[in-house]
Order: C-alpha cells, then structure tokens, then sequence
C-alpha cells in the first residue's frame, strides 16, 4: 500500500502538468531582417538548388531506441559581392510529403549573410527521413551557396551533433 501510495504522489504532479504549449511560428523575414537586401531589379540569369538530408529523429539501440534531434538549416551566401536570392525553402518528411514552406515569397540575401531555419527537437514531422530543398538564384555569375543541417539531441548523459552538407539538385547556371 505504502509503494501504491507513494507512486500516486509522485504521479499527481504530473495529472495537473498542462501540455507543451506550441512553439509559436516565426516570421523567417522578420527574424532574419539584418540578412537582407532588396531583390535585384536585373533578370536573374543563373540558378540552382540544394537537397539537404535532415534528421529529426534517428534510430539507435538496434532500433529499440529513438532519438530525436533539433535541426538548423543554414543557407549562406558565399559571395563577397552579389546577392543571393532564395527562390524556396521547403522542408519534408521521410515519405517524401511537404512538411514546410518557409518563404511566401523570394528574399534576397546580402554578401556574406546567412539565413536558417530551426526545427525544435520535440517537432518530429520529419521523421527519420527528413530533408530540405532549397532553391537559389543570382544575377549573373555567383559563389555557389553553402546550405547544410546541424542536428542536435542527445540521450541520458549523451549527447550528439552532427552536420549534412546540402547537394546539388541541379547544375548551377544560366537558366
């Protein structure tokens, strides 16, 4: 009786825990204002895209265990000079169905700004599968964008990160 008792006093905290309230969305154009610069007036004569490979949760313990992971998109423009204008960021899960669309419309990044996305760890939407497209163009001839995942997470007293460079889906170059 005394163990029944002891564990109801332990449990009843949790009884009256209110949910994990949402995390509210940000507004990617506000909270990245400072890597901005207007769109480009001039066509925009060459383009490309990445394919990022995410994981927001990873099997471990011969897949007795799940882990999951926050993940931080960042797309960098590594020109000193040019603009570079993210066409589209959209992120989805293992089956290949769009999670997230994080632009309403293109956003034109200064030389040497970084933009990035952040999936907090307790959104598993992604699966163990996730990946990110994100599309990009210039004015003329550019440095082609660094676009890579940082996932974090971690298990008891472990804890891990590890980083996946983005792909090319396509050739960069004249449209």
């Amino acid at each position: 009786m005394r163990a029944g008792l002891a564990t109801a006093m332990l449990l009843c905290p949790l009884a009256f825990a209110e949910p994990a309230a949402a995390q509210p969305k940000v507004n990617f154009e506000q909270a990245f204002a400072d890597s901005f610069t207007a769109l480009p007036k001039e066509e925009l004569a060459v383009s490309g895209g990445f394919y990022v490979p995410a994981y927001s949760s990873v099997a471990m313990s011969q897949g007795k265990l799940r882990v999951d992971f926050s993940v931080t998109l960042s797309v960098h423009n590594a020109s000193e000079t040019q603009a570079l204008v993210v066409r589209r960021i959209a992120y989805f899960d293992t089956a290949g169905k769009q999670v997230e669309s994080y632009l309403k419309a293109p956003v034109a990044v200064k030389p040497l700004a970084t933009v990035s996305i952040f999936i907090p760890t307790d959104d598993v939407r992604g699966g163990t599968g996730a990946n990110f497209i994100v599309d990009w163009a210039a004015t003329g001839e550019i440095t082609e964008p660094v676009v890579e995942a940082l996932m974090v997470g971690g298990v008891a007293n472990a804890h891990y990160a590890f980083i996946s460079q983005g792909r090319p889906t396509r050739p960069a170059g004249k449209k």
